[in-house]
């Protein structure tokens, strides 16, 4: 009897060292915030509060017009309860992709807009997001950032339950906003196209294919993005620069263009990083 009480000492002690490893338990989310990020420790996961998200104007970007308006547009739907869809923003890098999503929070923050964003790598947790705001009167979306998938990823599996609801009823109060360079989001290899088959004339795209672009076509809206031209490019550093208060003269014309060939292309990132530096240098000049 000695013994099996030293036995249960022994466990409750070991029991007790574990316990101060574990993580704390997540606070409930803060429901006043307008933004979140879910985080995971352990088996753990919560949505963390971002005090201050990265917001933009949409006119601080610059030729995606057409891609604002679409964008827009179905956020508001989606804020007035009407029926709206998931969306995947797609195409070049730099092109304002992810910034488009961030001009939504300031239009639609008192309707009820909040965003949470998802690491590539966490989706298998989407389940458990989906549960944690289905019963919530505010309106969320749920943003997967420069998303793409490898060759046996199983994520894309979580993402489609996620998209189309499974078994389950889709939430109301939640869209899935992704933004990716690749259209399909999964890798598409020569070898997939050797399964194409012809049928009376037809072709037919083999099942390898069939399955890669089965997780787009669940993106009800599809905006496409562009390499900026020159023209395109000399305007977005003219509207950056001018955000900085600085003048858009020949001079800053010609260290643009110089700026741009030496990072091998043109697009909306390009321009903001020169005239974060072209505006750093002109101000120290001017003191």
């Amino acid at each position: 009897m000695d013994k099996f009480e030293q036995l249960i000492g022994r466990a409750e002690a070991v029991l007790a060292r574990l316990e101060t490893l574990l993580p704390p338990a997540p606070n409930p989310p803060d429901w006043t915030a307008l933004a979140f990020v879910w985080r995971r420790q352990g088996a753990a996961g919560w949505l963390a509060t971002v005090r201050e998200p990265h917001t933009l104007h949409p006119e601080q970007l610059t030729h995606i017009d057409r891609q604002r308006d679409l964008l827009i547009q179905n956020t508001r739907q989606f804020v007035l309860g009407r029926p709206a869809n998931n969306v995947l923003l797609t195409g070049a890098r730099g092109t304002g992709k992810t910034s488009l999503i961030k001009t939504l929070l300031p239009l639609f923050a008192e309707r009820g807009l909040r965003l949470i964003e998802v690491d590539k790598g966490h989706l298998a947790d989407l389940p458990m997001i989906v549960d944690l705001v289905a019963e919530r009167p505010e309106r969320f979306i749920l943003f997967c950032d420069d998303l793409s998938f490898e060759s046996g990823d199983d994520g894309y599996k979580a993402l489609k339950v996620a998209l189309d609801g499974g078994i389950g009823r889709r939430a109301d109060n939640l869209l899935v906003y992704a933004t990716s360079n690749r259209r399909h989001l999964l890798p598409e290899q020569q070898a997939d196209n050797l399964d194409t088959h012809a049928r009376d004339g037809e072709i037919h795209p083999g099942e390898a294919i069939e399955e890669k672009i089965s997780l787009s076509d669940r993106f009800g809206l599809w905006l496409s993005f562009y390499p900026f031209d020159q023209e395109a490019y000399l305007d977005a550093v003219t509207g950056w620069l001018a955000h900085f208060g600085v003048e858009f003269d020949p001079v800053a014309e010609r260290a643009a263009l110089q700026w741009a060939l030496t990072r091998g292309g043109r697009s909306g990132r390009v321009a903001w990083q020169f005239a974060c530096d072209w505006a750093g240098r002109r101000k120290k000049e001017r003191k």
